[in-house]
This record gives structure tokens, C-alpha cells and sequence, in this order.
């Protein structure tokens, strides 16, 4: 059995960035950004690493990784109708996923030790996994939870709207997680969204959650009672991981510990977005924070 498990959800459409943004390469010598990840979360003491994936993506992501790294596990799991419930009745043009809790449920049979999340597109910084992966070896049973948070000042992108889990945190515990859509810079600097303006300093969810295995039979009785209470024509809604947590804190069913990072986040939403994520990966290779090669042996 792994020691932490490392989720990378990979599967999502790309619809703002017109591609497979988990795939393009980024760093100096094409990496992934996705790589850098992977290298800071074996570095910080994870052995298994679970890829979620869009089928077309699996054998270029096993190619880069396989046998990459002494030691890890490499597991390459696909979000896709097939792992739907069998009473659920898909609508016939419905074409999206069915977010990120489907996407860690697509990977099930693989999570058999503390697990983290991530975003494939998000860069998020070493020292976020050294302490992701000491608050999973804490975590003992299927109430316990962990988070990194950020702040939304140094999440935004200047090149369109974004989505963030604003965060109530309270003695190191989180305590609410809003699912808010289309954060963008206002005509006046400030910060607005669809649920009105926010200030810089809030604090956000990024997806890097941490879970106990035994959470896992917790999730799919959530997913199903999304599903149930879908309408029978509904073609777009998600079952997202910050609105399943924030269910399950209100519901008393789970506790989830929150200690934030001081590194910076940056990431890939808009292909705009492209050449400041370039830029900043070369700076922390040439800062010797990376090596040429991103590989342990």
C-alpha cells in the first residue's frame, strides 16, 4: 500500500483555453505543467500518482511518466459515461463530464491510502506538498480532511474571468466553501465576481484538497444523490469537490483541517495565459529551483 496518493485531475474539457492545457507544454524544455507537480509531490514524500484523464490523453501521459521516477506508481484512470451509475440515465446530448468528484470516483479502485487532489493546469508550489502530505499522514477515517488555501489576490488571471472556492477558515479549520464564478478585475482595479465584488485578501480554494480512502463510499453516496436530483434533460451540471465539501461540513460529516502554503500560485486557464506561465517556470529553473530535468532516481 502507497504511503500518500497523489490525484491529478487531468480530464476536464479546456473550453476557455482551446486545447488540451493539461498536455501543452509550458517550461523550458516543453514541460507539462502538470511535471512540476509531480516532482514537488515526490519530493515531499507521495509514491503513487493517479493521472484522471480524457481517453485520447492516456497514452501520451503514460509515455512521459512511465517508468519516470524510482519508486512511484503510476496509475492512468479516464473520466468518461461509462463510470456512471447504471439507474442514472445519461441525456443524449449531453457532452461534459460530470466535474471533479465523477473525476475522483473515475479513479476508485486506485485510492487505497490518504489522497490529495490537484489540478493538472495549476502550479501551486513546493512547500504546498510538504505540508499536504504531513497533514494526510494525520488524517485517520473517512471524517477527516485537508487544504492548502491561497490568496485569491495572487490566483487571478489578467486575461478573463475565473473560478475560485471562496473560503471561511477559523483556527485552522475550514469552515465554508462558496463555489464562486467569473472572478475578474474590475474597470477600477478591484475585484468582481457573479456574486458581487471581493476583496484581494480572501482566501481560496484551489482543488488540492486531502482525503482518507475510507471517504471514498462517503463520495459516492454524494455523487449518487447529485445524480438523483438531476432533471432528467440536465446537460451541464457538475458535481464539484469545494460544493461536495461544503455540503458535507454543514452536514457535520466532515472536518477539514486548512494550512496555507507561502508559496505563489500561478496556472493555465486562457491560452493567453501561455507566456507568463512560460516566463515564470524558466525563472525558478534558472533560480535553481528545478533542475534541467525533472526527474528523481
Amino acid at each position: 500500500m502507497s504511503k500518500a496518493t497523489l490525484v491529478v485531475l487531468a480530464g476536464g474539457l479546456g473550453s476557455r483555453f482551446g486545447g488540451n492545457k493539461q498536455i501543452s507544454g509550458v517550461g523550458p524544455s516543453g514541460e507539462f505543467l502538470m511535471e512540476y507537480s509531480i516532482f514537488d509531490a515526490v519530493s515531499a514524500g507521495f509514491d503513487h500518482i493517479v493521472f484522471i484523464l480524457k481517453a485520447e490523453m492516456v497514452a501520451e501521459v503514460k509515455a512521459k511518466f512511465d517508468g519516470r521516477f524510482s519508486g512511484v506508481r503510476f496509475d492512468y484512470a479516464v473520466q468518461d459515461f461509462t463510470t456512471i451509475p447504471a439507474f442514472y440515465q445519461i441525456p443524449a446530448n449531453r457532452q461534459k463530464p460530470f466535474g471533479t468528484v465523477h473525476a475522483v470516483l473515475a479513479a476508485k479502485q486506485y485510492l487505497d491510502s490518504p489522497f490529495a487532489t490537484v489540478n493538472a493546469d495549476d502550479y501551486y508550489g513546493r512547500e504546498a506538498y510538504r505540508i499536504l502530505f504531513a497533514m494526510l499522514c494525520d488524517l485517520k477515517g473517512a471524517g477527516d480532511g485537508a487544504m492548502v488555501p491561497y490568496i485569491l489576490g495572487n490566483t487571478m488571471s489578467p486575461n478573463g474571468g475565473v473560478t475560485r472556492g471562496v473560503c471561511k477558515i477559523e483556527n485552522g479549520f475550514l469552515k465554508t466553501v462558496s463555489e464562486t464564478k467569473n472572478i475578474h478585475f474590475a474597470p477600477d482595479g478591484g475585484i468582481a465576481s457573479e456574486s458581487g465584488a471581493l476583496s484581494a485578501g480572501e482566501v481560496v480554494s484551489m482543488n488540492i484538497w486531502g482525503f482518507h480512502p475510507a471517504f471514498v463510499p462517503v463520495m459516492e453516496s454524494y455523487f449518487e444523490e447529485f445524480l438523483k436530483a438531476l432533471a432528467p434533460d440536465e446537460v451541464k451540471a457538475e458535481c464539484l469537490l469545494p460544493i461536495m465539501v461544503d455540503d458535507l461540513l454543514k452536514a457535520g460529516k466532515l472536518s477539514v483541517k486548512a494550512q496555507a502554503s507561502p508559496d505563489r500560485w500561478f496556472g493555465l486557464t486562457y491560452q493567453e495565459d501561455r507566456a507568463a506561465v512560460a516566463a515564470e517556470l524558466a525563472k525558478l529553473h534558472q533560480s535553481g529551483v528545478y533542475p534541467a530535468k525533472l526527474q528523481l532516481l
